[in-house]
Formats: C-alpha cells, sequence, structure tokens
C-alpha cells in the first residue's frame, strides 16, 4: 500500500483483496498451461479431469466480491482506497473470465484427441507462453503497484495479437490442403481465440492497475494487431494451384 490508515484493520482488508487476486492469478496461470499441454499432448482424459478446476477460480471470485463489498459497507471508502475496491472487483471478474477460457481449451483438447492432427500445432505453445507471461507479469506488477511493468504488459499485447493471426492464417492452409484435418483444426481456432482473448485480459487488469496508481486508465485507443477477421485463403483450381 502507498499509504496507511489510522485504522490498522483497514489496510489489512485492502491487503486481503491482493492476495486474493495474486491467488487467482496463479492458478489462472497454471491452469492455462496444463490445459494447453492437454491440446499439444492430445490427452483427452487428463483434459476432461482439468474441467472441474475451473470451480476453485469461481469460488474465489466469490470471496473477493464478499471481501470489497464487506470493506463498502463498513469502511465507505473514497478516492484512492474506492478506486482499489472497484479495480480490484474488476480484475476478479476479468481473472474468472480467464478461467473459464481454460476451461473451454480443456474441453476442446477432449475433441482433439480424436481426430486427426495438424501439422502447425507448435504454434500454439508459442501463444501460450506468450500469453501466460504476459499473465504472470501483470498480476505481479498489480500486486507491486508497478505502473511501468503494466505498460510494458499493453505493449506485448500486439505481438500476441500478430502470433494469433499467423497461426490462424497458417491452419487455415493446412485445412485447405488436407480436409482430413479440418476437425481438429475448428477446434484449434478456438483455442488460439481463447488465448488471444486472454493476451486482451491481461491488458485489462494493466488498465486496472493504471486506474488505480493514476486515477484514470491511459486515454488513448488501445490499437489492435490481430488482423484473423479479415485472412481468407484461395480455393485450388483444377490444376491444384491456390487461387488469391
Amino acid at each position: 500500500m502507498t499509504h496507511e490508515h489510522t485504522v490498522k484493520s483497514f489496510d489489512e482488508e485492502l491487503q486481503q483483496l491482493d492476495r486474493i487476486i495474486a491467488e487467482m492469478g496463479r492458478l489462472c496461470t497454471a491452469y492455462l498451461a496444463d490445459s494447453v499441454a492437454t491440446v499439444l499432448d492430445r490427452d483427452a482424459k487428463a483434459g476432461d479431469d482439468l474441467v472441474k478446476r475451473d470451480l476453485e477460480i469461481d469460488r474465489m471470485e466469490q470471496e473477493l466480491t464478499q471481501c470489497a463489498v464487506r470493506i463498502l459497507a463498513l469502511r465507505q471508502p473514497m478516492a484512492a482506497d474506492l478506486r482499489t475496491i472497484v479495480a480490484a472487483l474488476k480484475t476478479g471478474a476479468i481473472l474468472e473470465r480467464v478461467g473459464d477460457y481454460a476451461k473451454n481449451i480443456a474441453k476442446r483438447s477432449v475433441a482433439i484427441a480424436q481426430v486427426n492432427s495438424v501439422g502447425p500445432i507448435h504454434t500454439l505453445g508459442h501463444l501460450s507462453d506468450r500469453v501466460r507471461e504476459m499473465l504472470k507479469t501483470v498480476i505481479d506488477a498489480y500486486v507491486a503497484r508497478d505502473p511501468k511493468r503494466a505498460r510494458q504488459v499493453v505493449q506485448q499485447d500486439n505481438a500476441v495479437d500478430q502470433l494469433h493471426t499467423s497461426f490462424f492464417r497458417e491452419l487455415l492452409t493446412y485445412m485447405m490442403e488436407d480436409p482430413r484435418t479440418i476437425g481438429s483444426g475448428i477446434h484449434l481456432l478456438f483455442v488460439a481465440k481463447h488465448l488471444e482473448r486472454v493476451g486482451d485480459q491481461a491488458t485489462n487488469i494493466a488498465e486496472n492497475l493504471l486506474y488505480i496508481v493514476e486515477g484514470s486508465a491511459e486515454s488513448h485507443p488501445r490499437s489492435k494487431a490481430d488482423s484473423s477477421s479479415y485472412v481468407s485463403v484461395g480455393r485450388p483450381d483444377q490444376e491444384g494451384k491456390r487461387k488469391q
């Protein structure tokens, strides 16, 4: 905390919000890693087992909400303290959503294990590594109240968007060339999109931190480097050459 209150228990209650967020962040990062591993390893049983892990993240978000509401009711905070509580509520909801993305990836792994594999799946591992590093960094920055690292996370989002677009384009090419890969390819497209969205959510947490520390988030519009919505692959002509 940047200052101490006359009533020490007030500081402890605010610090409890950070402790819950730090633990939720740790669980979400590990959950993402394990869920993506089941996709890469084509391990349907492990993926099925992972689905239930989301319940713990949901429980922690409820605990965070109850703690925040109690502080609002009993302390009637103002200024920086009020910003801290509002940002904590928003960050808890974001992390709960990240848990949902990890759960959905685990669900996809069950289907992916039952169909033909797709060539560029290793790129998914790189995307996952980038996103999880963003999430870990932003949670550390949030707890430390470090706006410099928060801005670094915001800047990293473009690299994640570009990697997602590259994977999207490469995967479409494989699916066009070998229709047997369409089943797994479609599921992998969803997995990649979930990861790209986690990168966006990490950026949202960074903006929440800037709101706590500086009183407002970045005022300029956030740039987006994800152009997957505009990617298309031409159909092969009669000689097997791809038309653009």
